[in-house]
């Protein structure tokens, strides 16, 4: 029952014109009802029936007609509205309740303005209102039907201002949250930029300034080394001490990006696909089925894309091994084509889950940033008739071992 009352309500906001003639409406019918009724003795509680004057069948269809544009034009509705009450106070009989649309229409004005305007226009519709039922009226000036004008005026004016200052209230404290929002991530990307722009100056400072003592004791030792053995043996003395001095740094620089609870760097060299067998021996071992096929006929790779290419095998088949299930199998190939290396990681989706990355982790995540760092690519997908696919495209040779190749500028 609330679904149909809800969807009924999401219209109605959804076009207020429509909301406004729904409400016109309602007024009208309350406004013709109570003309037909009127106290038959105003010391008991008795009614009577009426037959209101055309005139006022007249007024009352005419101020709810104007109310149907009370959001498009609130001042103008409210004058043409007490117009009509007006109209009415002065030449009905028996009176007809046309204020009701009045009332309306002031609470509009309230509500859709600001409080200086409401006060002017509470006051002149008040004092117009009453003052035509008090002095121009069929009744006397102190009977409470024109007192009632007076407090039904005031009231819907207050209950404007009311409703006018809530909704300033509501969208002041959204518009402070949005902006305290926008000003939390606008400081939290500040401080990233100002502290990446911190770490890549230190590196370079460290790189550039050992790397340059490097190279030109290098040369010195190459120079001197047939002729003058004892400064060459000085000079690399000096290349052994700026590159202990380099590697220091960089550990200190880099130590600072390192969470209390992350492992100690390793000494050993990076791995790379010459321990592929290796690695894939560590999970045969465990129970998973995993087939290889090289063609990459012995290409030689640059250090951070061998170890790019061993790190994706090695996070495809943990998913695989995670993800699939024991009972699944894994099938990679390693294959060269043209500057470019291939890796293909394929699993048949044995087990239970065959989304790797639907737990939340970053490993695909952490592949794609790895691979997309040389300039390569990485697609992953589900295959047709279950299981997944891991395909890495990398470069054979990156930038900076193309700018060492002789010949090449730099």
């Amino acid at each position: 029952m609330s679904r149909p009352l809800d969807r009924a309500r999401h219209h109605l906001k959804a076009h207020p014109l429509a909301l406004d003639a729904v409400l016109a409406a309602g007024v009208l019918a309350c406004m013709v009802a109570g003309s037909f009724v009127q106290p038959h003795d105003r010391d008991a509680v008795s009614w009577s029936i009426r037959t209101p004057e055309p005139l006022s069948l007249v007024l009352m269809a005419l101020a709810a007609l104007a109310l149907v544009f009370r959001r498009r034009a609130p001042l103008t509705v409210l004058a043409l509205t007490g117009t009509a009450s007006v109209i009415e106070c002065v030449t009905g009989d028996p009176r007809a309740p046309v204020a009701m649309a009045a009332v309306i229409a002031l609470y509009t004005v309230a509500s859709t303005t600001d409080r200086p305007t409401t006060w002017r226009v509470g006051l002149l519709t008040m004092t117009v209102l009453t003052g035509a039922a008090m002095l121009a009226g069929p009744l006397p000036w102190y009977d409470q039907e024109n007192l009632g004008i007076f407090a039904w005026t005031g009231i819907g004016a207050t209950a404007g201002d009311a409703v006018r200052s809530r909704r300033a209230f509501v969208q002041a404290i959204r518009e402070r949250a949005e902006k305290a929002e926008r000003t939390r991530e606008e400081e939290a990307r500040r401080r990233v930029a100002e502290e990446r722009l911190r770490i890549a100056r230190d590196l370079h400072d460290v790189v550039a300034h050992h790397i340059a003592l490097v190279n030109v004791q290098a040369g010195v030792a190459a120079h001197v080394m047939d002729k003058r053995p004892d400064q060459a043996k000085e000079a690399l003395a000096h290349v052994r001490e700026a590159s202990r001095s380099a590697l220091n740094e960089l550990r200190a620089t880099v130590g600072l990006l390192r969470q209390s609870g992350d492992p100690e760097a390793p000494t050993e060299p990076a791995p790379g696909l010459a321990r592929l067998d290796e690695l894939v021996g560590t999970f045969r071992s465990a129970g998973l089925h995993v087939e290889v096929a090289r063609a990459d006929h012995g290409t030689a790779l640059p250090a951070a894309v061998d170890l790019a290419a061993y790190r994706v095998i090695q996070e495809a088949l943990t998913n695989v091994q995670k993800h699939a299930g024991m009972k699944a199998k894994a099938e990679v190939s390693v294959v060269r084509v043209g500057p470019h290396v291939e890796i293909t990681v394929l699993d048949d989706g044995a087990g239970k889950d065959d989304d790797p990355d639907n737990g939340g982790g970053h490993g695909l995540l952490g592949m794609r940033e790895r691979v997309t760092a040389l300039r390569g690519t990485l697609t992953t997908g589900p295959r047709y008739g279950g299981g997944f696919r891991v395909h890495a495209i990398l470069p054979v040779k990156t930038r900076t071992a193309a700018r060492d190749q002789p010949g090449e500028p730099v």
